[in-house]
């Protein structure tokens, strides 16, 4: 059944200091029209300027994901992301007056019922969903992180942690039914730390704003009596407290028996928003914190734009290609007899392309290169290569298709086979390096398994008019 996008009915505001700065702030929730997506804007900053909460925009995960634009910075967002998130919010406006919002009581849930005072709103748009396709697998083998992305037609998180202390121990979480189980089961969960965490973060000018009331501190080593003093000021503990091995700190019971793991489950929610679109997957969790978690979203992120592309120039996908020869003429702006690539094999944005040129008896420049010994020429092997290239450089630039690729330089050219009518060449096109309307690229040409010309290019992205 078609779902359309969801806003809020009306504007709605909360307050509070910021986990990691200590800064005040009021955190107000705005409706956004259709097709919008989340943006946080600084009410603070002169003309209060917006940036769009998605994984492009990260740029720090040291305890918290903080997205940033130039002056425009905040931090720890993934608490309101979790909360519009699992309410299925599709176009929001998240408006601070100040650099964090506030952190409350450490958990998702105050954000959740403010967002539900505002109410829910169906508009006008359809959902746009991205469905995984095929297993997606991120691994770091040093610490131990694993995570699996599975097809499936709900969104669904398993989360594993398995900490080397006895108060936290193994821990395992599961949300099936985000609609049936985020608000009641998961949006409660408190943020925690080790207390032997503690000390550094403080040193590192963090958890400025934390307490006993919106975090869980988890005693995972001996303490001094001589050290009491100063982790209560950092606590911000004003009374009597008792600093037991293998146990926890908090003002509060616990809200769960295995609170821990599923604010790791939130927080892997909050950050898989930064996708910018709802996810239809089974995703499996072990070991993972908020810099696995980016890590992830930028491998299905590159999933994502693979579709949109293919979508967009091939339309429905009929063999194992990317892009047959008419989606590569709604690409290029090359034609007859100057238009040198027939298939894209394989492509990912902004990394790595792979396409074909069959090479013909029938080519045109045949007739005098040469004669009675027909080679094709080097530089229209390097033409061909530089026409793959330019492909790769697709949704790098608002509006490709009024964009031009300029080549402005080649190093390292190196031909190693001559390439002959009936060949077939298959161009690898790796990205170098890509600022802006600027890259470098390195290719390689290959007839069968034989290398037959490799090189380095330049190019410049231009307005075609």
């Amino acid at each position: 059944m078609l779902e359309n996008q969801q806003t809020i009915g009306k504007s709605v505001t909360i307050s509070g200091v910021g986990l990691h700065t200590g800064n005040k702030s009021n955190m107000t929730f705005h409706p956004a029209p259709p097709n919008t997506g989340i943006y946080f804007r600084r009410a603070d900053l002169e003309g209060s300027p917006q940036i769009k909460a998605d994984i492009e925009h990260v740029i720090d995960i040291s305890r918290g994901t903080t997205i940033g634009k130039g002056p425009v910075i905040v931090h720890t967002v993934e608490h309101v992301m979790a909360a519009i998130a699992g309410l299925s919010l599709d176009n929001v406006i998240v408006e601070l007056d100040n650099n964090e919002p506030p952190v409350i009581d450490g958990s998702a849930l105050p954000f959740v019922h403010a967002l539900k005072e505002a109410g829910v709103v169906q508009q006008d748009s359809p959902r746009d969903y991205l469905v995984i396709e095929k297993t997606i697998v991120y691994s770091e083998d040093k610490r131990g992180v694993d995570i699996v992305v599975f097809p499936s037609d709900e969104f669904r998180i398993t989360f594993l942690i398995d900490y080397k202390n006895p108060a936290l121990g193994t821990q395992y979480t599961a949300m099936y039914s985000m609609k049936d189980e985020f608000e009641s089961e998961f949006a409660p969960a408190r943020t925690f730390c080790f207390l032997s965490e503690v000390e550094a973060l403080y040193k590192n000018g963090l958890i400025k704003g934390g307490n006993l009331d919106n975090a869980i501190v988890i005693i995972d080593r001996e303490v001094d009596k001589s050290e009491i003093g100063r982790l209560k000021e950092m606590l911000h503990v004003t009374g009597d407290v008792k600093f037991e091995m293998n146990g926890y700190l908090t003002s509060t019971p616990l809200r769960f028996k295995n609170e821990p793991v599923r604010h790791k489950a939130l927080d892997l929610l909050g950050d898989l928003a930064l996708l910018g679109v709802p996810l239809k997957a089974h995703i499996q969790a072990a070991r993972s914190g908020h810099a696995a978690n980016v890590e992830l979203v930028k491998k299905i992120r590159k999933e994502y734009e693979k579709i949109q592309i293919t979508s967009k120039y091939q339309g429905k996908k009929t063999g194992d290609y990317v892009f047959d020869a008419l989606a590569i003429q709604r690409i290029l702006p090359h034609r007859y007899p100057f238009l040198l690539v027939d298939r894209i094999l394989e492509l990912e944005p902004r990394e790595r392309v792979v396409g074909i040129k069959n090479v013909t008896i029938n080519e045109q420049f045949f007739q005098g290169h040469f004669p009675d010994h027909p080679i094709m020429p080097g530089v229209l092997i390097l033409e061909a290569m530089a026409q793959i290239g330019g492909v790769l450089l697709l949704n790098t630039q608002d509006r490709p298709e009024e964009k031009l690729v300029y080549f402005t330089g080649l190093d390292k050219v190196k031909f190693r086979k001559p390439v002959r009518p009936g060949d077939q060449l298959r161009f690898e096109v790796e990205m170098l390096k890509l600022r802006q309307t600027i890259c470098r690229m390195a290719g390689k040409a290959y007839v069968g398994n034989d290398l037959a010309c490799e090189a380095e290019l330049s190019a410049a992205v231009v307005n075609r008019n």
